[in-house]
């Protein structure tokens, strides 16, 4: 869409999030993910003597959930497919109907 200028104009939905929100998300994410871990290692000593097989998993969880959460928080910004485009596009003003030329029967 053009203004009187000439200049585009944009929607702001398009708009990036803002960096420091996009930081206390990503370190949102890895907290979460830490404290997963935590628990999973503390399940894994207490669980260790009762149920084994529950405490290998939950020491591979342990094991592997540092790694996922740097990869996830390190990620970087977002990229918004799903955000419509950030241009709007000019509107289309629909054509006119030819006249109606219809034949009478005083013409025949």
């Amino acid at each position: 869409m053009l203004k009187h200028g000439g200049t585009e104009v944009f929607r702001i939905t398009g708009a990036r999030q803002g960096l420091a929100d996009d930081v206390r998300g990503r370190q949102r994410r890895y907290v979460i993910s830490m404290t997963v871990r935590t628990l999973s290692v503390i399940a894994a000593t207490v669980l260790w003597n009762v149920e084994r097989h529950v405490a290998f998993v939950a020491l591979g969880l342990g094991l592997l959930l540092p790694y996922i959460a740097v990869v996830i928080a390190n990620a970087g910004r977002e990229r918004a497919p799903s955000l419509p485009s950030t241009f709007v596009p000019p509107p289309v003003r629909p054509a006119l109907d030819p006249p109606n030329l219809k034949k009478t029967s005083d013409q025949s």
